[in-house]
């Protein structure tokens, strides 16, 4: 990965800061340097000047929830819904949430009530059942010891992608202790699966009721991020030329209530306020788009156009205005809105590709935070360029810098490991093997004494210091990237799918729109004899 991995080789290099943290100047004439953790990372080239038109995701992309409060909202909901709606007993109630224990890129195992952190191999390296960790033995004995490997996919295997499903996995390990502690307490019949496939179902009656979002709309500024960056951006992204589109599997209604919250504080030109003036700084904007299905190809979804005084949704022929039924001419739209903002529900990539008139794929640059809803299938099957939003990359980047010295340190470590196992499998050998005199097969056998102490001694100071580096990130988990020496499983997908990837989506305002991003040069293993990480 760009920001990790890559930074090793650089390492050296950024000791001519002198201990400042390392930046780069915006591509912006007389812009402002870029802190590390507002950069953006690029895992394929991306030239801008070929974009045309760049589209935007609304929730936890232009819209950053804040987990201590939008997520525990969610918690809340959901256990509502379980004990009311699906059965479970009242003391759930009672329960807490931690906004701060689960991760993205964690698997579910639902026919076992494990959480699972892989590496991008998709090896188990760390793994919980409910909140109990477990043994190495039973971790090796469960997914390490068979034929066939597992794919750890659905329906077994439920994957924790997005930020929305944190409190659902949080939820999800409390069900598990429950049952095992007190199993009369849950509803008969109910096992892990089922406790999943009830969790999902109480999430689902929350957003079907509109629960959680009645409660945001009614005071956005406590559940949704400020970010004064996104409306510049947009006008930056326009004033170039670029399209731009706004594809959310929100409503209508909730759609303007945040986009208004975002933009609230920005006027049309000459100062004319207006309900939907944020609707300005995009060229179509899609409601009620139910992605990921909106991406395929052979999608046959009707697309209506939405009225935005009412809601009331429209006829129309592939955005062409079509007369109501009693009517002779198409419904137009209410003074003061300009007819070139359009605000659509349903439909399919099809349509949103007529609305802007592209005509290749490439030259679509779509921004999400979803590594399936968004990027995997805009990417995959459209062949869209794409940049994921991964709002916990800013403090990883931060702790990297910080701890760059702790990292080197391990890397000595793990070398001086290899080192030592190295000498005790050749001194075995030559005990074993060789023919040698008394004295001097005495000698080694003394030799081999003193190397398997020192061995044991840096195995442990090396699983120590590991351990509690990883710890810095994540009392559970660990680096988000990382899994032990690895690319976790989350940072083998963003690097697959995802062009770019960066902390939040107004970091693109701190680029020129004209841009060529350029990753960073590709080793293999062998390749890293040439460049010695220490020297």
């Amino acid at each position: 990965m760009d920001h990790s991995d890559r930074t090793m080789l650089g390492d050296k290099a950024l000791q001519s800061h002198g201990g400042e943290k390392p930046h780069i100047w915006s591509s912006l004439e007389g812009g402002p340097r870029i802190d590390i953790g507002k950069q953006i990372f690029c895992n394929r080239s991306l030239n801008m000047r070929n974009i045309v038109a760049i589209g935007f995701d609304m929730d936890y992309t232009l819209a950053q929830y804040k987990p201590e409060t939008f997520e525990s909202l969610a918690y809340e909901g959901t256990v509502r819904k379980l004990v009311y709606d699906l059965g479970y007993p009242q003391e759930l109630l009672e329960w807490t949430f931690d906004w701060k224990y689960m991760v993205r890129g964690l698997v579910l195992d639902k026919k076992r009530g494990n959480i699972l952190k892989m590496d991008r191999h998709k090896y188990v390296k760390v793994a919980y059942h409910g909140f109990r960790e477990l043994s190495k033995e039973d971790k090796v004995g469960t997914y390490g010891n068979t034929f066939i490997r597992d794919s750890f996919d659905e329906p077994d295997y439920a994957l924790i992608d997005t930020l929305f499903s944190l409190a659902e996995a949080y939820l999800f390990a409390q069900l598990v202790d429950l049952r095992d502690n007190n199993p009369g307490k849950v509803p008969e019949g109910a096992d892990y699966p089922r406790m999943y496939k009830d969790v999902r179902a109480a999430v689902d009656l929350c957003h079907r009721d509109g629960t959680l979002k009645q409660v945001v709309a009614k005071d956005p500024k406590r559940y949704i991020n400020e970010d004064t960056s996104i409306v510049p951006m947009l006008k930056m992204l326009r004033n170039s030329g670029r399209l731009t589109f706004l594809v959310t599997n929100s409503l209508w209604d909730y759609t303007n209530i945040v986009m208004n919250f975002l933009c609230a504080s920005h006027k049309l030109e000459g100062g004319i306020t207006c309900k939907f003036d944020w609707l300005q700084y995009f060229d179509v904007v899609i409601t009620g788009s139910a992605k990921p299905g909106f991406f395929l190809e052979d999608n046959r979804a009707n697309i209506f156009e939405v009225e935005p005084e009412s809601g009331m949704l429209l006829n129309n022929d592939n955005g062409t205005p079509m007369p109501q039924v009693g009517s002779t001419s198409p419904k137009m739209l209410p003074k003061g809105l300009n007819k070139r903002y359009r605000v659509f529900q349903g439909g399919s990539v099809g349509h949103l590709h007529k609305l802007l008139s592209i005509e290749s794929s490439t030259q679509v640059l779509y921004v999400g935070d979803h590594i399936y809803g968004d990027i995997l299938r805009s990417k995959k099957v459209l062949g869209w360029r794409t940049m994921l939003v991964v709002p916990e990359l800013e403090r990883e980047v931060e702790l990297l810098w910080e701890l760059r010295d702790t990292r080197k340190q391990l890397r000595l470590l793990r070398n001086e490991r290899d080192l030592v196992e190295d000498r005790v499998h050749h001194l075995k050998w030559s005990l074993k093997f060789e023919s040698l005199g008394d004295d001097e097969k005495q000698n080694m056998i003394s030799s081999l004494g003193e190397l398997e102490s020192r061995r044991d001694q840096v195995r442990l100071a090396h699983q120590q210091a590991q351990g509690d580096y990883h710890q810095k990130f994540h009392k559970i988990w660990g680096q988000l990237m990382k899994t032990g020496y690895q690319n976790s499983r989350f940072a083998h997908q963003v690097e697959r799918f995802a062009c770019l990837y960066t902390s939040q989506v107004s970091n693109l305002s701190l680029y020129s729109p004209d841009k060529c991003y350029r990753p960073s040069e590709d080793f293999m293993p062998h390749e890293f004899i040439f460049f010695p990480l220490e020297k």
